[in-house]
């Protein structure tokens, strides 16, 4: 994907374009004469409105592949005002949307002569876009208010002849509008949100146009019968910083977006630079950089917005024959019985459809390779899914690699922990500090009675806690471990003790030792990993990995702890972290899981015989579980606080599939 810094490509746009947006009387009186416009990549189609008897123009551009693969379907933007913005969305989408096709809705040509002269090349705008009847008595030759007519008109002649005419992909319908055109957007998804799955509204309202958008979405309340599906689209909207009252405006228009509990909106808010004239050309670029984001599984390069501010993606994307990207991960093929592989395909768009709950990624490894990949909602390849517990298996694998490097041993795992912490004060501890084992650590038994309330107190400042002072003060404030404090209680801080020991015994830092020893060995790059208050590495939480790069933590254990056949992990240590030591004692945990150093253990029932499974577990549906009889890894993730039902579906359609392979 070719990129351009946004200033540049900008400044590279004629900017004359933008100052003929804005929605005032000043607008409707000028004068804007036609200039013909020839570029051979764009087809200029005369199309007729057969209800209104109005000719229109489409300017269709196709992506530079689109001769070449016969076969492939392709996403399409659709665009108002067309000469107003063809030149800025074809400029950027060249950069930041290749595998697209441009649609420009031209305004009405055979506009009456008078109108023309009067008000200029653009003056069915004023009729096609707006949704209120009432006149303007300063402007007695323009009608307002046709917009239901002109959507109708988009909706079963423009889209119907694209996708008759061009290789579209039905289910990735993008809509950008500007000004009065954006307005049009506005009102499009709130009457038939179903005709876009995208929407980029720039600058769309006023105070005046979203009263009028205000009685039309009350009248949509009132008649929710006709609803009968629910959508979920996107939208970008964005304003200029000078343009007047459009924080006010945009709350509105969220709160009527409330009202409708049929349009699950994903809505992204910008305000950029300038007035309504000059925030036009970032407006365009930028809004183009998200609708490259929604298109594919592949986020842009240099995306710096949260996880949770990408938009989702409109159609899962599902391989059977995964690519190789050259991180890492070998790929091969879902070779398996058609019913099985329509089992997996049936289940990966059952993911989509929210069956389950709220997943973003479903990958299948088997015997090393990557045979399924797949994404949904917020999910891309190269963007890092946020972790949640799934860190203390994490950090349950890099206390085996210290191992395996002589930093600590076997025996060790027995010894107090505050046998490696040399910088304690042990005058001040509670009374049986030394019961805490690292095993006991590693198993969540670590006896420690903190009250909450109190920790609340110091559990921010980063001066107390800082290095070993995490655990000097949690060995102040706990009552005192004894046998029958050391069961079960699951927490963060046990991994935080376990990370302090590991920090204590490598050389340098635990930061750098897990950067360099441990992800960098790995081929992790594409991380976040989060610092405790006490300046630490979080171990139990708030960590982004990438989900293909989760699959190389379950190969760790798949492969007996080694990496392209050397031992990277202490095979000793590994077995023991992934066999089930204890029972947790939670009431929501399944029975039949078990717990080991930070990962989980259970059986897989298939038939009459019973595989195990090992997996690391974060809250929200972060899974890498490993199925080591059968060489199958599979890892998930999401954003499910019910983040069992999917279990179901992994135990009697994925796991089954390996079972003769």
């Amino acid at each position: 994907m070719r990129v351009i810094k946004l200033v540049v490509l900008t400044l590279t746009i004629s900017m004359n374009t933008a100052y003929t947006q804005q929605n005032t009387a000043k607008e409707i009186t000028g004068t804007t004469q036609s200039a013909s416009f020839v570029a051979p990549q764009i087809q200029v189609v005369p199309i007729k409105d057969p209800n209104t008897g109005k000719n229109y123009e489409l300017y269709i551009e196709l992506p530079e592949d689109y001769a070449e693969n016969t076969t492939k379907m392709y996403p399409v933007l659709y665009y108002t005002d067309a000469i107003w913005h063809l030149e800025m969305l074809s400029g950027s989408a060249e950069y930041m949307l290749e595998d697209v096709i441009l649609v420009g809705i031209s305004w009405q040509k055979d506009i009456a002569e008078d109108l023309r002269q009067e008000y200029g090349a653009h003056a069915s705008r004023f009729t096609d876009y707006s949704f209120w009847k009432k006149t303007n008595p300063n402007h007695p030759k323009i009608k307002f208010g046709d917009a239901e007519n002109h959507l109708a008109f988009i909706r079963n002649n423009v889209i119907t002849y694209v996708d008759k005419n061009y290789r579209t992909n039905s289910n990735s319908r993008s809509y950008f509008g500007y000004s009065l055109s954006g307005g049009f957007g506005a009102y499009i998804l709130l009457t038939q949100g179903d005709t876009f799955h995208n929407y980029v509204l720039g600058s769309p309202l006023s105070k005046g146009t979203i009263s009028y958008l205000s009685e039309i979405n009350a009248k949509r309340v009132a008649n929710r019968s006709n609803d009968n599906k629910t959508l979920h689209p996107n939208v970008f909207m964005a304003y200029g910083t000078l343009e007047e009252d459009r924080g006010g405006i945009t709350d509105e228009f969220m709160e009527l977006l409330r009202d409708r509990t049929e349009l699950k909106v994903s809505i992204q808010n910008r305000t950029i630079e300038g007035d309504h004239q000059t925030a036009f050309p970032r407006i365009a670029v930028e809004s183009v950089a998200w609708l490259s984001s929604v298109m594919t599984y592949v986020a842009p390069e240099n995306y710096e917005a949260s996880f949770r501010e990408i938009p989702k993606l409109n159609n899962a994307f599902i391989s059977t024959t995964p690519e190789d990207r050259k991180d890492g991960i070998s790929v091969g093929k879902l070779s398996v019985d058609s019913n099985d592989q329509n089992a997996i395909l049936n289940l990966a768009q059952e993911i989509f459809d929210d069956k389950y709950g709220n997943y973003d990624a479903l990958l299948i490894s088997h015997k090393n390779k990557l045979v399924f990949e797949s994404y949904y909602k917020k999910g891309r390849i190269n963007l890092p899914h946020g972790q949640a517990s799934a860190v203390k298996g994490y950090t349950s694998l890099i206390l085996g690699r210290a191992i395996q490097l002589g930093y600590l041993t076997m025996e060790d795992l027995e010894k107090p922990l505050i046998h490696f912490l040399k910088d304690l004060d042990p005058k001040k501890f509670t009374l049986g500090a030394e019961k805490i084992t690292l095993h006991k650590a590693l198993t969540m038994h670590g006896g420690l009675t903190i009250d909450r309330e109190k920790w609340k107190e110091v559990e921010n400042d980063s001066v107390r806690l800082k290095g070993q002072g995490l655990v000097q003060t949690l060995l102040e404030r706990s009552k005192p471990i004894t046998n029958e404090t050391q069961t079960y209680l699951y927490g963060n801080f046990n991994p935080m003790m376990v990370m302090t020991v590991i920090d204590a015994v490598v050389p340098g830092t635990a930061e750098n030792f897990i950067q360099e020893e441990f992800l960098d060995k790995l081929g992790i790059t594409d991380y976040k990993w989060s610092k405790h208050a006490s300046g630490l590495p979080q171990a139990g939480w708030q960590a982004s990995i990438v989900p293909r790069d989760m699959l190389k933590f379950g190969y760790l254990v798949q492969n007996k702890g080694k990496l392209n056949g050397e031992q990277f992990i202490s095979a000793a240590y590994l077995e023991k972290a992934t066999s089930g030591i204890v029972r947790p004692a939670i009431d929501w945990m399944p029975k039949n899981y078990l717990y080991g150093y930070f990962w989980y253990h259970t059986p897989v029932k298939v038939g009459n015989k019973s595989y195990d499974m090992t997996l690391a577990w974060g809250g929200g549906g972060q899974r890498v579980m490993v199925v080591e009889e059968l060489d199958l890894t599979i890892v998930i993730s999401g954003f499910d606080r019910d983040d069992d039902k999917i279990m179901k579906p992994i135990f009697e359609t994925v796991v089954p599939v390996f079972v003769n392979q």
